[in-house]
């Protein structure tokens, strides 16, 4: 029945068709080729989303373009927007144009593998960049030192309690880590447990009633599990090791939905939002990492394979894997301005509105 119909149609509507099968049969080969004119590239980063943390936008993808444009290196920097089928198809689409080198800050590791793999098969490198993809095939890794990052925040979540006063009263503590399937979430729970177990173990501390959970790194999920542990510890949670900047607001916006007071609280990527947190006393602290110094440190690392020069910087191996390790910071009242001297923030971005009174 098809073909009869087909066979109806008017010759001048086939003929049509047939050319621009032929358009498209020919626009392709040219996508899937690595040397397509204008299009080729030799470098692509691959961005995980917008969602777990706003730095992707405000500061890798800016840092990343800035240092392959300086370099004159053809590159595109993507955003999956949490899906990791999108990713993987702005993987192919970057090796369609031709791109030698990928770094890859995977969503879940079955995607990051799979993109790996099919990187490699065609004879690109893969760069894991902040997340590291356990044993994939992966070239190298640059990120920082993760389970560094977790001793900060327990060691600046004790500070916390020792400046109000809490730490010996047997404070009830909560923690809302990451997401389970990222490896970082796992290697900053490793960090900050290694600390706070044995305070567990010692009576020292108190785990709060279900007050160990993952949030798949979504401030809205976080919100709705701190309410559920306020309410099954009857509102009296003393501290939280909240793993980034987006659930320590959600933990600030539910102590204020129930009319609670301040408690000392952690955080991760010196957000403005979270600097802001700091300077009100709301949040104890939060771990600086100078994107500007790991988007820089591995675009030198993507240039140097794409231009087949050898790979300097190379401190550790993480994994099995060549890895270059940055040092986080953990920032407070005390050394916010390392910021704005840094310019990973602008003094515009924090002292605003309301906040404007608590900058130097």
């Amino acid at each position: 029945m098809i073909g009869r119909r087909l066979w109806r149609r008017p010759l001048a509507v086939v003929v049509a068709l047939a050319v621009v099968g032929l358009i498209a049969t020919a626009a392709a080969a040219r996508s899937n080729s690595p040397s397509s004119g204008s299009a080729s590239i030799k470098a692509c980063a691959l961005l995980p989303d917008t969602k777990s943390s706003t730095r992707y936008t405000l500061f890798d993808a800016p840092y990343l373009k800035a240092a392959f444009k300086k370099a004159n290196v053809p590159a595109t920097v993507l955003n999956a927007l949490n899906d990791p089928q999108k990713q993987l198809s702005q993987a192919q689409q970057c090796l369609a144009q031709g791109a030698k080198v990928i770094l890859l800050d995977q969503l879940n590791p079955a995607s990051g593998k799979a993109i790996t793999n099919l990187a490699v098969n065609r004879g690109a490198k893969v760069i894991d960049y902040d997340r590291q993809v356990v044993g994939s095939k992966a070239s190298y890794y640059v990120s920082f030192d993760n389970p560094g990052v977790g001793r900060l925040q327990a060691r600046g979540l004790i500070a916390g309690l020792k400046a109000k006063g809490t730490y010996s009263k047997h404070p009830v503590i909560a923690e809302l880590n990451g997401d389970v399937k990222d490896n970082n979430a796992i290697e900053f729970k490793k960090g900050y447990d290694s600390i706070l177990k044995p305070l567990y173990r010692k009576g020292v501390f108190k785990k709060a009633k279900a007050g160990d959970q993952y949030t798949d790194w979504d401030p809205i999920k976080g919100r709705q599990i701190f309410d559920q542990m306020l309410a099954r510890n009857n509102n009296k949670i003393n501290g939280v090791l909240a793993a980034n900047d987006g659930l320590a607001g959600a933990v600030i916006a539910s102590l204020k939905a129930h009319g609670l007071k301040k408690i000392p609280l952690t955080g991760q990527d010196a957000t403005p939002t979270g600097v802001q947190f700091i300077l009100a006393g709301w949040q104890s602290g939060t771990v600086y990492k100078s994107v500007r110094k790991e988007a820089n440190t591995a675009a030198k690392v993507a240039i140097q394979l794409v231009k087949g020069q050898k790979v300097t910087g190379v401190n550790k191996k993480v994994n099995g894997m060549r890895s270059i390790i940055l040092t986080p910071v953990w920032i407070t009242k005390k050394n916010y301005t390392l910021l704005f001297k840094e310019g990973f923030l602008k003094k515009g971005q924090v002292c605003k509105g309301i906040y404007r009174k608590y900058c130097k």
